[in-house]
């Protein structure tokens, strides 16, 4: 979640893709080319070997293949560069750079190396975004779409599957592993789990934050209206008996664009770190796929912090400081450049108290009116969920103050008594590693939002009124004592994001369908990856 990582973001495949996350960048990279003073032919041959499946990958024929003599056609071997240059820049917007120009250098330089893992994320090439190939090929066997896919003709799932044919057994595990449901409702089930993410799960590059699920957010994440306990898969050691892994699914009706289509959301794929070269990160998305096939769910929404076959879209990561003096001590945030402490603790100073009149909690009776105002608001965007009234309830109506997890706060007009808007966020904290002054930092994920101003069709007056509310939501924030707020660009947050004093992380969400093709939606970012207020996202839907 750092400024300096991208450890923010909430994950839901991206284990399945990562090697070791926790493992230093350069000694990966030495293991895996032979670099030094011990490096020998093998190690070469694995190198050019690296370079050929890069190439493979993204299209590029081997050497020699297909050219008219000894010496080629560099004219030809030039215009296929350069569309294959095209094509990565198109399909990766991530790629950094001050222009044009600086980008398509970067994407040459990338590819005289066979940087796949730098080709296929655009960011630099370490720790969680280190690519592994064998899971990009696994993915090239499930049913979601190509990256060389340019247009799509009709929206829709991709394959059809006769149900009679999904197995009823789930696919065997490597020798000394077994399948087996969490019973989430048995408390000792539910801490093995909690210590499971707890320790292995998503950490940033530099081993400084990992994120830190307690079992009440355990309890309302994986428990909402309509779960299924057989979503909720693990692996076992054998012999110890010890939880090894763990994948897990809630259902979610989805709007995508005209078509509402029932979906699994597919989250906290986790592997403990010393058995990620058993491969059971693609087992692990099989099985979950398997169960979701058996009860007649044929689509999954899912989230990674990597380039995978094919995101649908891709948001932004945006951190503001609460408390900035304590996220300086932990590294979180750094000290600008011709600055000083005390100019950044003024900077991100926020009053005492919220300036909205009508502005309280949310209360039983708000249900309803919220789900009302919530339901017209994401009728603006491509996609987003279909919400009922028992998930409103569960989602954003906080049922105890202890061990609290989502805090939800309405504005109810003084003379109408109508709610006119309405802010949430959930709290979810990190443990600092190798930090003795603090042990955790709390973070605030702004979670949805809705105001009557978004249906006046004036956008000034819809940013004035969102930044008035988030503003004061970021207050009742530093009440509860968190430390920052993150939020991604979705929803209508470009008109606020800036204003409200948000920088932007190095973290970048990308949204997944599976077995369902639909054409590209807005991920809230323009071609130099700031807030994009003019266009702003299609994205409704908001990844825990």
């Amino acid at each position: 979640m750092a400024d300096r990582s991208s450890q923010g973001e909430p994950k839901g495949v991206e284990s399945s893709i990562e090697q070791n996350p926790s493992r230093p960048a350069d000694a990966e990279a030495s293991r895996e080319h032979g670099e030094g003073p011990s490096g020998s032919q093998d190690a070469q041959v694995k190198k050019k070997s690296k370079r050929a499946k890069v190439k493979s990958a993204l299209g590029i024929k081997p050497e020699g293949e297909g050219s008219k003599s000894a010496g080629g056609d560099h004219g030809a071997d030039k215009k296929v560069s350069e569309a294959l240059i095209d094509k990565i820049l198109d399909e990766n917007t991530a790629i950094e750079g001050d222009s044009e120009h600086e980008r398509r250098r970067r994407v040459e330089e990338m590819l005289k190396k066979g940087d796949v893992a730098e080709l296929l994320t655009g960011l630099a090439v370490g720790g969680k975004n280190q690519k592994d190939m064998a899971s990009y090929k696994f993915w090239q066997t499930q049913p979601v779409p190509k990256f060389d896919e340019q247009t799509v003709d009709q929206e829709g799932p991709i394959v059809v599957i006769e149900p009679e044919k999904v197995s009823k057994e789930p696919s065997p595990l490597v020798e000394g592993f077994h399948w087996v449901t969490m019973d989430l409702t048995d408390d000792q089930e539910l801490q093995e789990v909690y210590e499971l993410l707890t320790g292995h799960y998503v950490e940033d590059v530099q081993e400084t934050f990992r994120f830190k699920y307690s079992t009440s957010f355990l309890n309302w994440a994986l428990k909402s209206p309509g779960w299924r306990k057989e979503w909720h898969v693990g692996v076992r050691a054998t012999q110890s008996g010890k939880l090894v892994a763990f994948i897990s699914g809630v259902p979610i009706q989805l709007r995508v664009r005209g078509n509402t289509v029932r979906c699994s959301e597919i989250n906290y794929l986790c592997v403990h770190k010393k058995l990620r070269s058993k491969r059971l990160a693609p087992v692990l998305i099989k099985e979950i796929t398997r169960r979701c096939n058996l009860v007649d769910i044929w689509q999954a929404i899912y989230t990674a912090g990597v380039i995978l076959p094919k995101p649908i879209s891709t948001c932004r990561y945006f951190h503001r400081c609460i408390n900035w003096s304590k996220l300086y001590d932990v590294g979180f945030s750094y000290l600008p450049t011709h600055s000083t402490k005390a100019r950044q603790v003024a900077k991100h100073n926020l009053p005492n108290e919220t300036s909205l009149a009508g502005l309280r909690p949310m209360e039983q009776r708000d249900v309803e009116p919220v789900l009302q105002l919530l339901d017209r608001y994401l009728a603006k965007f491509d996609m987003a969920p279909a919400f009922t009234l028992e998930e409103i309830d569960h989602w954003l109506l906080s049922k105890s103050d202890q061990d609290q997890v989502v805090w939800t706060y309405v504005v109810e007009d003084p003379d109408s008594k109508k709610v006119t808007d309405f802010f949430s966020f959930y709290g979810l904290e990190s443990s600092v590693i190798h930090k003795a002054k603090y042990d955790t930092v709390r973070a605030a994920y702004m979670f949805y939002y809705a105001t009557e101003a978004a249906f006046q069709d004036d956008d000034q007056k819809l940013k004035a009124r969102l930044n008035v509310l988030i503003k004061d939501a970021l207050i009742v924030a530093k009440r509860y004592d968190f430390d920052v707020m993150n939020a991604l660009t979705l929803l209508d947050s470009p008109l606020f994001l800036t204003e409200q004093k948000f920088g932007p992380g190095d973290g970048r969400l990308h949204y997944y369908l599976y077995n369902y093709r639909t054409a590209p939606i807005a991920g809230g970012v323009d071609d130099r990856e700031d807030p994009d207020e003019k266009h702003r996202s299609g994205i409704g839907v908001v990844m825990l």
